[in-house]
């Protein structure tokens, strides 16, 4: 059966989100793990390295301003799970209004970003990259600021990484990701709603009153 949009989102509403053994692969399998990655939004840390570096600035922040760069900079290292349709599709869903990126730009280069799909009130994490030291964080600490503020409950980082785990993240059941899953998708939330990305003083104002 041929993957569509639609099809992608009925996953991502039923908690289940694919992947491709490697670039080249042309076959897609569907993953529903026991145990699944989140980020409790009101919990996420921005250690006092990461706050001196978003402080310093010398970067620009875009959201949804260049979609493909981001995804194509995440699949730019030597193993990926990012394929020709997977890529496909999340172009669909970014035309389609459910697929968004935040970037981090220095003078014209895009230096970093992260991606995702948003349904409800829930954001489902993909991927993200870094060209230089701490670009990502920077990424996540600006998506994760206009998650709170566009109301979204749920986080889904898929699977928890020692990195992703070192500013917050935690693993959570099948069972409990399933619940919180559902009550993300009775919440109507806007990605863009809070508008332009936020000026560094204003983000880190609002983590210190969260943290």
């Amino acid at each position: 059966m041929d993957i569509t949009p639609q099809l992608l989102l009925r996953a991502y509403a039923s908690g289940i989100f694919p992947m491709a053994e490697a670039r080249e692969s042309t076959e897609i399998f569907w993953l529903n793990p026991e145990e699944r990655g989140v980020f409790p939004l009101d919990e996420f840390r921005i250690s006092r390295s990461l706050r001196k570096r978003i402080r310093q600035g010398g970067y620009a922040i875009t959201v949804n301003q260049d979609f493909e760069g981001v995804v194509a900079g995440c699949a730019d290292r030597p193993e990926t799970w990012i394929n020709a349709e997977i890529f496909a599709l999340y172009r669909q869903l970014h035309r389609a209004g459910f697929a968004h990126s935040l970037e981090v730009r220095e003078g014209e280069a895009l230096i970093g970003g992260v991606y995702g799909v948003t349904l409800g009130g829930g954001f489902f994490g993909e991927s993200m990259f870094s060209r230089r030291r701490d670009a990502s964080k920077i990424a996540l600490a600006f998506l994760v600021d206009r998650l709170r503020l566009a109301g979204f409950t749920l986080f889904d980082t898929q699977y928890l990484t020692d990195h992703l785990a070192s500013l917050g993240a935690v693993e959570i059941s099948r069972e409990d990701y399933h619940q919180k899953l559902r009550e993300a998708l009775e919440i109507q939330a806007d990605f863009l709603a809070p508008g332009p990305a936020p000026d560094p003083h204003s983000l880190l104002q609002r983590s210190t009153q969260t943290s």
